[in-house]
């Protein structure tokens, strides 16, 4: 109901509210760092999309989107609220139908080695489980975020489909782990599904 309202606002096109079904291991980058990096453990996620990143602050100002705050933060023990662009994709995120959504939540020593490591395995994901849609949010720029980039797919296929398509590949662990370590990467994937 709250996402619906904020939808209402001048400049907000669209709510999605997603309910965290899996949390995948994260990578060894983010392991060895638990001290470090605070988890990527959101039971759920709000995404607001606006007509343009200009607008995202008015949004936000609006006290429909402090309402909807409100309502998360007063049953959590973490909120992590950004305002962010789409920086890349390969094919849009449909969002209006079920599917299984995974949201990767990056972290790493060098931002630009993160945008260019993405590239690089969106090919593998594209070849491998013929992925076909995928897009990256990036904080707006003065925007405090724990993370460098959140990627966001979705499949059609079951939880378990989903793993299967990516875990049976002789290469994940040699081609997309590898690359993450060899470039100090973290990669924290969530597995969701819209409400």
């Amino acid at each position: 109901m709250l996402g619906r309202q904020l939808e209402q606002v001048p400049g907000a096109q669209k709510v999605s509210v997603y309910e965290g079904i899996a949390f995948g291991l994260p990578s060894a980058y983010v392991r060895q760092r638990a001290t470090l990096i605070q988890p990527a453990r959101f039971d759920v996620v709000v995404l607001a999309e606006t007509d343009s990143p200009d607008m995202t602050r008015d949004v936000r100002g609006s006290t429909e989107y402090q309402a909807l705050v409100d309502h998360l933060s007063a049953g959590s023990q973490r909120v992590h609220a950004i305002a962010a662009r789409n920086i890349k994709r390969v094919g849009d995120v449909g969002k209006s139908r079920p599917g299984t959504f995974l949201f990767n939540y990056f972290v790493g020593e060098d931002p630009q080695v993160v945008l260019e490591l993405w590239d690089y395995l969106a090919g593998w994901y594209q070849v491998e489980t013929g992925l076909d849609n995928s897009t990256v949010l990036a904080p707006l720029e003065g925007e405090a975020s724990n993370f460098i980039i959140i990627n966001r797919a979705r499949s059609d296929g079951s939880l378990v489909s989903v793993l299967a398509r990516q875990l049976a590949k002789k290469s994940f662990r040699s081609y997309v782990l590898g690359s993450l370590d060899a470039n100090q990467v973290g990669a924290m994937p969530v597995i969701y599904r819209l409400t």
